[in-house]
């Protein structure tokens, strides 16, 4: 596994709590900058990029920081197949 990949996952675990979720939300790169994120990896969070993110981590992490950070179903599910 790539260091990329623990962080990744790491911050997607983080995000499970609802205090950490909302503080997302709010303000994504200062939670990312928290975490040793590649420059091209956290470009992919904060953009979205389901596609770039999705081989590097847990399918159900990658579920669960899709809901954390607000992302509708539909779009996730059309990100997900894309």
């Amino acid at each position: 596994m790539k260091r990329t990949d623990y962080v990744l996952s790491k911050l997607f675990f983080d995000l499970q709590s609802a205090p950490a979720a909302a503080e997302y939300r709010a303000d994504r790169a200062a939670v990312l900058d928290r975490y040793a994120l590649e420059p091209e990896i956290r470009a992919a969070v904060l953009a979205d990029d389901v596609a770039t993110i999705a081989p590097l981590v847990n399918p159900y992490l990658l579920r669960y920081y899709c809901t954390a950070s607000g992302m509708p179903e539909a779009e996730f599910l059309e990100k997900i197949r894309g």
